[in-house]
């Protein structure tokens, strides 16, 4: 049974409509990368997936109980909040008790899984000192604390290094390969082709579904974005690049000055 399913799935803000027609279906084992130009309906795809918004049309269905966690976009979150690093994990606690603070085990529940991903050492202090790979760990182990079986994220690896992003996917690839289900929303084409084993191009409506091979082709490329591009292999993987304009601009020689 799939954990969430969109069938012919359109959505509109007022009379603007941002999704048409839109088949997906995620399913335990899944690791799907959403890609898109700005405006292109991905956040709006993500939050119809966490049950935050009904369609405008068509069917989406979610398993009964399923536990979601979700990883907002970083350029979202007020940093100089006085908060710290274990404060935010445990804002996901689940409220069993009256009272408004952690407990010592809801507190051990939070440091283990900061352990898991590598920055138990950072639960005290305070979130505007953490770079931004930094930041998206602690936001990831927020959204691990429930036990989800689905992790959707917003633009995880926006606003990072190169290196970082990767780190970002090779961690989120690790948990998948643990049995965690893995939507995501990305500009990053090249670090989906190396991480993802699905990726979804959209622009208002799906233009390709598929693996990376099968979807990152100039085509589908230019469908999605509105503009040619190229895609070389290397090491076995699709690299997309930009097309180089026909029209280059050349320097005047000596005579022509």
């Amino acid at each position: 049974m799939s954990l969430v399913r969109l069938d012919g799935v359109s959505f509109a803000y007022g009379s603007a409509p941002v999704l048409r027609d839109v088949d997906l279906a995620v399913v335990t084992g899944d690791f799907t990368g959403i890609v898109g130009p700005s405006g292109s309906g991905k956040t709006t795809l993500l939050r119809l997936v966490l049950g935050a918004i009904e369609p405008s049309a068509g069917t989406l269905t979610r398993r009964p109980g399923l536990r979601v966690g979700y990883v907002p976009q970083v350029e979202t979150v007020n940093w100089s909040f006085p908060v710290t690093v274990a404060e935010v994990v445990l804002m996901a606690r689940r409220q069993r008790r009256l009272a408004p603070w952690a407990d010592a085990a809801e507190r051990g529940a939070a440091i283990a899984v900061l352990d898991r991903l590598g920055i138990a050492e950072l639960a005290d202090r305070h979130i505007r000192a953490l770079s931004g790979g930094q930041q998206q760990r602690v936001f990831l182990a927020r959204a691990l604390l429930g036990d989800p079986e689905l992790l959707v994220l917003d633009e995880p690896t926006s606003g990072v290094d190169v290196r970082t992003r990767h780190e970002i996917l090779h961690l989120l690839g690790e948990l998948h390969h643990g049995g965690l289900a893995v939507v995501l929303s990305t500009h990053d084409l090249n670090g989906i082709a190396a991480h993802c084993p699905t990726v979804v191009c959209l622009n208002g409506v799906v233009t390709g579904m598929g693996t990376p091979r099968e979807v990152l082709t100039p085509d589908v490329l230019e469908a999605t974005y509105g503009a040619p591009m190229d895609v070389l292999e290397h090491a076995g993987m699709p690299v997309v690049v930009d097309r180089p304009s026909a029209h280059v601009h050349q320097q005047p020689t000596a005579r022509q000055r």
